[in-house]
């Protein structure tokens, strides 16, 4: 166990070199979460578009969520639903301009 630590130690120090990675996958397993609870309610997808289209709008429901946005309100944006279309960014760009 020791020469595996050992080999591993540049990957395990990357925490000294960029503070801003967790020390901990918490996060990731809770935007898991979602998934494998409609997972075992409903049994998955129908086919592999729908497991796609959910993983897509998952994945823009969480980071909507972690910017502290509105998915309904940026997702009406993005489709030219709200009379304010094109106010909220896109998101990338808000992605690369979080403070970490």
């Amino acid at each position: 166990m020791h020469a595996r630590l050992h080999r591993r130690k540049h990957e395990l120090l990357k925490v000294l070199e960029r503070p801003e990675i967790p020390l901990h996958t918490n996060a990731s397993e809770n935007d898991l979460r979602v998934c494998v609870t409609k997972r075992r309610i409903s049994g998955g997808t129908m086919s592999a578009d729908g497991r796609q289209a959910r993983d897509i709008m998952l994945g823009l429901m969480k980071t909507c969520r972690k910017l502290g946005i509105s998915f309904f309100a940026y997702l009406g944006d993005r489709l030219g639903l709200n009379r304010s279309a094109g106010r909220i960014p896109i998101l990338p760009g808000l992605v690369a301009g979080k403070p970490v």
